[in-house]
């Protein structure tokens, strides 16, 4: 099942093993059983410190459990963890092993002090770029905490078991039976949300904080650009953001940046704040901003005050919080949310594997979701509401000439319908002649662009019509000594490599308002 490469990668890991493993299948008859047999004997033949049995008696069938030896309990995968999970379960046998995770100390104690009986259940699917993380967040806390059980659900393995609970987008995670959490999570934010008194200790650590030169409210690229950019400046930098990397994390397939031939979006990320950490800029994560108050108004120092109760202040400060997917906004939309709407096509369409979908869009992020789907589902259908797609010609010619694709353009979508727990179809108005059609379907994709993340500055400074920061060549904000930077603004093309430029920008021109003051 792995190749000679996998094979050798991984077997130069289990070097890392401290403490002997065991791997405890519980197998049926079937043709999954016997590859996940083959992984597990391929594994257990790469170090003399893991061992694999068939004594397993979990009724799902097939499955496993990596366990300390002696033990029996243990982080069970429902799945067979290649593709994207293949570094969830290396790091699953490693820290069961004994080898320590690459966490802060803080979040391991934080993990053990947790003191209630839990069992999580993590639906995912290999084709997700967003479930490893949730995935190896619950691994972790098992491991750390015998408090805590963690089964990892593979979706289309399961797919009974997903559609009797209603698992129409992943990752989706269930906590004692009950619906936790759904869409990428980190491990500090699982964590916080566990443990209730976080939010007044984080909000006291901030309010302790000395004031920086230059503050930056948000950790995409736009953020960790204006972040390196102030830092080699030798100036002293924060970063707040509610997740560093932001919308990147999202983002599959990324072939234009420059100078990086292809990567996909939680590498970016990950690079994104390597390079700002290099820098020994302060980085504040899960931290959303709520407020700012202007220096003229708060006695000299701009204040970013945080959800959590927190207040920081500085000098400067770089807004580049970034955008979010836009919602059609149409009756069904948010009641079927996570059970057929869907925002990710590579994380949840292998959900709806055999099955009849509709992309809203016809952009590129449309056409190319229609693309991706079509060789997974039944039948697409992609409804736009101009008269015709806006996507690059390539994309177009391609998604015509897939068999199983249907386009409806200057068509208005109306509504998502549903039968009270699950999206049943789709129903838009021609515009030329203001027929309303219906289409039956089970999942809706809906990828219509995006809305800046700005509502906290309402009242504060100028936004345009559509809600961005309104800023000038040099990155200025109305007020004095904001600046703003990315996806946020008014400047057009929302393309990782122009919020990167403008971040830089960004940072320019407060270093430039520091040493004018």
């Amino acid at each position: 099942m792995l190749d000679t490469q996998m094979l050798a990668q991984l077997q130069t890991y289990l070097q890392n093993l401290r403490t002997p493993i065991r791997l405890i299948a519980s197998l049926d008859a079937s043709e999954k059983a016997a590859e996940m047999r083959e992984l597990l004997t391929e594994v257990a033949a790469l170090s003399d410190k893991v061992s694999f049995d068939e004594s397993g008696t979990d009724a799902r069938k097939p499955s496993f459990v990596i366990a300390k030896e002696g033990e029996a309990r243990g982080v069970r995968f429902a799945a067979i963890p290649m593709g994207h999970e293949f570094t969830s379960l290396v790091l699953a046998l490693l820290w069961t092993g004994g080898h320590p995770p690459k966490v802060d100390a803080e979040v391991i104690e934080q993990i053990k002090s947790l003191d209630t009986e839990m069992t999580f259940e993590v639906y995912m699917s290999l084709s997700c770029h967003n479930c490893p993380d949730v995935v190896q967040a619950a691994t972790l806390m098992a491991i750390y905490n015998p408090k805590i059980n963690t089964v990892v659900v593979d979706g289309s393995l399961y797919q009974a078991e997903v559609e009797a609970r209603q698992v129409m987008a992943v990752p989706m995670v269930f906590m004692n039976g009950d619906l936790f959490g759904s869409g990428r999570m980190s491990l500090e934010e699982i964590v916080a949300k566990l443990d209730t008194k976080s939010d007044a200790r984080e909000a006291a650590k901030l309010n302790e904080k000395a004031p920086y030169d230059v503050l930056i409210v948000g950790g995409g690229p736009a953020g960790a650009a204006a972040a390196v950019y102030a830092a080699r400046k030798g100036i002293r930098v924060g970063v707040a953001a509610e997740r560093f990397g932001g919308q990147v994390n999202d983002t599959m397939a990324i072939e234009n940046y420059i100078s990086v031939l292809e990567t996909d979006g939680p590498k970016l990320a990950a690079a994104l704040e390597a390079q700002v950490r290099h820098y020994d800029v302060e980085i504040m994560n899960l931290q959303r901003a709520d407020k700012v108050v202007p220096a003229a108004q708060a006695g000299g120092l701009t204040e970013v005050h945080m959800a959590n109760g927190g207040v920081l202040k500085a000098k400067s400060v770089i807004l580049s919080t970034g955008a979010r997917w836009r919602n059609v906004n149409v009756p069904g939309e948010a009641e079927y949310k996570n059970k057929g709407v869907a925002y990710c096509p590579h994380c949840d369409g292998p959900l709806f594997k055999g099955k009849r979908v509709a992309v809203i869009g016809g952009g590129n992020s449309g056409v190319e979701a229609a693309i991706d789907l079509a060789g997974i589902v039944a039948h697409v259908s992609l409804v736009e509401f101009a008269d015709a797609l806006k996507a690059d010609a390539v994309l177009v010619n391609k998604l015509k000439s897939l068999p199983n694709v249907s386009i409806h353009t200057n068509a208005q979508t109306t509504e998502i319908t549903g039968d009270g727990s699950k999206v049943n179809g789709l129903s838009y108005k021609d515009r030329a002649t203001d027929v309303v059609q219906h289409v039956e379907l089970e999942g809706v994709f809906v990828q219509i662009g995006l809305v800046p993340n700005t509502e906290f500055l309402k009242g504060t400074l100028e936004l345009s019509k559509f809600g961005e920061i309104v800023v000038d060549a040099k990155c200025h904000t109305s007020v004095p000594g904001v600046f703003a930077a990315g996806d946020v603004t008014t400047v057009p093309y929302k393309q990782i490599i122009i919020a990167a430029g403008e971040g830089a920008k960004a940072a320019l021109s407060a270093f430039d308002y520091l040493i004018r003051q």
